[in-house]
């Protein structure tokens, strides 16, 4: 099992789990749970959108996608936001608690606030370490965008 990593937010860390794999698009996949896989958002994006009040899917399950197409919306504290598939593959189940009260999404991101299981190539995804290097070499950009001052070079 691949040691487990913390990407510092400032001085706020973001727990990154060894056994996960993760996303560009800020989502863990869980590989030794499927296939299908289950998904979920890394603390990272949950620490990025605060509070998560509405979750709405505009696929359904059995539906197959391809990578970065558009599988729902979201609305947090921070905005209201496309969701994109991780992978390419067949989207099997959603969490059907999280369409009622999307608070576990914050509560437990690595536990019951798993979005959905999915089927498909996981190759493409990377292990803890390669996602913490992800986000320290895009981690300037995000905190101009936070800051709306994304213009500013």
């Amino acid at each position: 099992m691949a040691d487990d990593a913390i990407f510092m937010m400032g001085k706020f860390p973001a727990h990154l789990p060894g056994d996960l794999l993760y996303a560009s698009n800020h989502m863990w996949c869980r590989p030794e749970a499927g296939p299908p896989y289950p998904f979920g958002f890394t603390t990272y994006a949950v620490r990025l959108m605060q509070d998560v009040y509405f979750l709405d899917w505009v696929i359904s399950a059995g539906d197959q996608v391809q990578h970065l197409q558009q599988i729902g919306h979201i609305e947090t504290s921070k905005a209201v936001s496309d969701l994109f598939s991780p992978i390419a593959g067949t989207l099997s189940a959603f969490n059907a608690d999280l369409l009622s009260d999307p608070s576990g999404i914050n509560v437990e991101p690595y536990g019951g606030g798993w979005l959905f299981t999915m089927s498909g190539d996981i190759s493409t995804l990377m292990t803890a370490q390669q996602y913490c290097d992800f986000l320290q070499a895009n981690w300037e950009k995000t905190q101009r965008l936070i800051k709306g001052k994304m213009n500013l070079e």
